[in-house]
């Protein structure tokens, strides 16, 4: 039987050989919606594994519902989110391009592909969804949108979203793509990832969630002083009754060990006196009164 070692020697020109082929088609065929319609398409190339794997840790793979993709090109996030353990039932990805569309069908069955602008996010899910998402995960290229259509976006995004749900987007810029005044007016509020510096060119992932969703899992997982306080009691007083009962302990122990000695030295003398005097009168004769 091969080892592991011979495998993966045997097997990792082939492989290697066949992702590089599918990274090249992908990038042809990027570039080519990109060159029929530069608004739409917005970036040249798909997303790398790097910004993929993260935009995918932000999606919690454990949260009940579907997870909604806008604009998943040839899928190089969709791949992240099934190895985070989305499970493929659960996708449903909405796609302008119809090339994009049939790559997408062909490459994830299971997954749900919408053909739809995602824009008119209500309209593009309708009938789809049954429940609402868990999460939205976006690669639309927002920065070329005007502001008020990306606010309206957003607006839209959690009117489906589920409570707690979050919508998550990438951008090429260091700045939200959706002012963060902007948001705070809306009652969201926006985190920013650590920088993809791997990717080509270097992006940034920015989580946006209801401001008081956020706020309310901070104060679950902020102690509550009160209680604390009450906590530090008990346990201080449940200290002191345990120094108590250890002194207790310690002065019975104490009492009995000083008390053996006196009853013995207290009754000798007394059974020494009586026997002795009882044999110095009777002169030895124990029937002698």
């Amino acid at each position: 039987m091969p080892s592991p070692q011979t495998r993966a020697i045997s097997r990792s020109p082939r492989k290697s050989s066949t992702l590089m082929d599918v990274r090249l088609a992908d990038e042809a065929r990027f570039l080519m919606s990109w060159l029929d319609n530069p608004a739409i398409a917005g970036a040249v190339s798909p997303s790398g594994p790097f910004l993929a794997r993260m935009m995918a840790r932000y999606v919690d793979p454990r949260k009940a519902g579907p997870v909604v993709e806008l604009g998943p090109g040839t899928g190089a996030i969709t791949e992240a989110l099934l190895e985070r353990g989305i499970a493929p039932k659960r996708l449903y990805l909405v796609e302008f391009d119809p090339g994009f569309c049939r790559l997408l069908r062909r490459r994830f069955p299971g997954v749900h592909v919408i053909k739809g602008d995602a824009y008119q996010l209500s309209r593009s899910l309708g009938r789809h969804l049954r429940r609402p998402p868990a999460a939205i995960v976006s690669s639309l290229p927002l920065l070329l949108k005007p502001e008020a259509q990306r606010l309206t976006l957003l607006a839209e995004a959690f009117e489906c979203l589920a409570p707690g749900g979050c919508f998550i987007q990438f951008t090429y810029s260091p700045l939200s793509p959706i002012p963060r005044d902007k948001v705070s007016a809306i009652d969201v509020h926006v985190e920013a990832s650590p920088p993809v510096w791997l990717n080509l060119p270097p992006a940034r992932v920015w989580i946006y969630r209801r401001q008081a969703e956020t706020e309310m899992q901070a104060q679950l997982k902020r102690p509550n002083p009160a209680q604390e306080f009450f906590d530090k009691v008990k346990l201080g007083t449940e200290k002191i009754h345990l120094d108590l009962m250890r002194e207790l302990a310690a002065a019975k122990a104490r009492i009995r060990n000083e008390a053996r000695p006196r009853q013995s030295r207290s009754k000798d003398p007394w059974q020494e006196a009586a026997y002795g005097g009882s044999r110095r009168t009777s002169g030895g004769n124990p029937h002698h009164f």
